[in-house]
């Protein structure tokens, strides 16, 4: 079965990357500042809400992987 191209296009914010990663918080914001993971964007122009587009995450994870082997 083909996935669905927009399948994994979608927002997920800091709680939910956490549960997904299994990192803290400050943990993945100083991999950030080592640029070891992707970093969020603003959802908002000005505004102060960040995200990851879930599709990057997955893409992140599986070259960790791939790294791993």
């Amino acid at each position: 079965m083909e996935k669905n191209k927009h399948e994994n296009h979608r927002i997920i914010r800091m709680c939910e990357l956490t549960k997904k990663v299994g990192y803290a918080p400050s943990t993945i914001y100083d991999l950030i500042t080592k640029d070891k993971f992707p970093r969020p964007f603003k959802l908002i122009e000005g505004g102060r809400a960040s995200g990851w587009l879930e599709s990057t995450i997955d893409a992140h994870l599986e070259k960790q992987a791939g790294e791993i082997k």
